[in-house]
């Protein structure tokens, strides 16, 4: 996807592409579904149909997918094992079998990744806030999460209006200086945006863990591929095995929120909110607390990174490079404004950009829908493992050179992470595609300057940090 920089093409491009799910197409996947997961949903009601992560709640109903993509014929009638061929994978598309975890791990199971075993995990639902909505912020929880933030210099920013630029040019104009990933993909040190070796790809997956994440992760295992996997707490309470199956299987887990909201539109109280009851989550389910987390959409600022670094989590974004963002877009074909073909032609671009830039990069995918997982099972990933020359595919710690351990806050053995709360200056500089051609925070002005804490330059430079035993 060509990325356009104008403040006026990204509010209407933003507009567009906002990663909204359409709710119909939720209710039509789920109706056809033949078999059901075991999971705490099934004991008490609830369903991941309700926005399911994907900030569908507040998505209108999307217009007819488009036509017309020229996609090679040997690929458009691929139909592997599982996976239909590519023209038939569009929206509200029948859905196949949901996939249970292949193995439940109980309480005490060795993480041989960290070294230590699983916690014990039992559910009683009126502990939790409800699902898919941004949790009350009076709680006993909040208050004492809210207390991470003394000693840090959180910017004093005004909420964005929705988290999209069309909606809110006062805060595009104003979007380099705050650091607005949303309107001019604007990043800062503290951000991990690549993999720093050439042809090497971060595998992510966001939304999950949902019944078709039992689908991909055979597919992972069978081809030796690792990935970061970004979960919604939501999700996380209402399919814990699944959580677990990823984890065992030595894939990384890291923060998505809660309901997987605009980040730049909550209060501070909010974001602490969405944050810190999906790595109670997490923690509670697996015994272990993510420092990595990704903003939904990609809607960051300089507020809510002082917020998430605060709270021991550093922010993670897909690579933009040479004006394009390493998006495959599957989440356009599960809202319906795109098709299979148009996916899997825009994922081939990005194959083509990946050669040109000098390190590697960070993929977006997601694991919500059967729809999106077949894209990546049947298309994307076989196409990036069979690319010449190969590209290396493998999570976004493990590609960071950041040791297993470090990647969770009981296990990590770093001194200087999670940050102290002081700040030191930035120099913004950054390789290609570390930042967007227009986005970097650029001087000595940049990060620090608002606020965020940054006791290291560089994304490397960070790494090397977390990597520190």
């Amino acid at each position: 996807m060509k990325l356009i920089l104008l403040p006026a093409a990204l509010a209407s491009l933003h507009a567009v592409h906002a990663h909204g799910i359409n709710p119909e197409h939720i209710h039509k996947r789920q109706e056809t579904t033949t078999t059901s997961s075991s999971s705490v949903a099934a004991a008490t009601g609830s369903s991941s149909a309700a926005a399911a992560g994907s900030g569908s709640a507040s998505s209108a109903a999307a217009p007819a997918a488009a036509t017309g993509a020229s996609v090679p014929a040997s690929i458009a009638t691929l139909s592997g094992s599982g996976v239909p061929a590519l023209s038939a994978l569009t929206f509200g598309m029948p859905t196949g079998t949901t996939y249970a975890p292949t193995t439940t791990y109980t309480g005490g199971a060795e993480a041989t990744q960290v070294s230590s075993a699983i916690a014990t995990w039992s559910y009683t639902l009126s502990e939790w806030p409800a699902m898919d909505k941004t949790p009350p912020t009076d709680s006993d929880e909040v208050k004492e999460w809210m207390k991470e933030l003394e000693g840090h210099d959180i910017p004093d920013l005004e909420p964005t209006v929705d988290g999209t630029c069309a909606s809110d040019p006062n805060n595009v104009a104003d979007a380099e200086s705050r650091g607005w990933w949303s309107c001019g993909h604007y990043t800062r040190d503290t951000d991990i945006t690549v993999c720093p070796d050439q042809y090497t790809w971060g595998v992510t997956f966001d939304d999950g863990p949902s019944p078709y994440t039992g689908k991909l992760l055979p597919y992972l295992a069978e081809n030796d591929i690792t990935s970061t996997f970004f979960v919604v707490g939501s999700r996380v309470i209402e399919y814990p095995d699944l959580l677990r199956e990823e984890f065992m299987a030595g894939h990384e887990i890291a923060v998505h929120t809660w309901s997987h909201p605009h980040m730049t539109t909550k209060t501070n109280e909010e974001l602490v909110a969405e944050l810190g009851w999906t790595r109670k989550a997490i923690k509670e389910v697996l015994g272990y607390t993510p420092t990595l987390m990704r903003p939904p959409y990609g809607d960051i600022d300089d507020r809510v990174r002082a917020i998430s670094l605060a709270m021991g989590m550093v922010p993670v974004i897909w690579t933009v490079a040479n004006n394009v963002a390493f998006d495959t877009n599957d989440w356009n074909v599960a809202g319906g404004t795109k098709t299979g073909e148009q996916c899997v032609e825009t994922f081939s671009e990005l194959i083509g950009n990946a050669t040109t830039i000098d390190t590697g990069f960070i993929v977006l995918e997601h694991d919500l829908f059967e729809l999106t997982v077949d894209l990546a099972i049947g298309y994307n990933l076989p196409a990036a493992l069979k690319h010449d020359p190969p590209f290396k595919l493998e999570a976004v710690g493990k590609c960071n050179n950041i040791p297993t351990s470090n990647l969770y806050k009981e296990t990590n053995q770093n001194s200087s992470f999670p940050y102290d709360g002081s700040s030191s200056s930035s120099n913004g500089s950054s390789s290609s595609g570390s930042s967007s051609s227009s986005g970097s925070s650029g001087g000595s002005d940049g990060a620090a300057a608002v606020g965020v804490p940054i006791v290291l330059v560089g994304v490397a430079a960070l790494a090397a940090s977390l990597m520190a035993l």
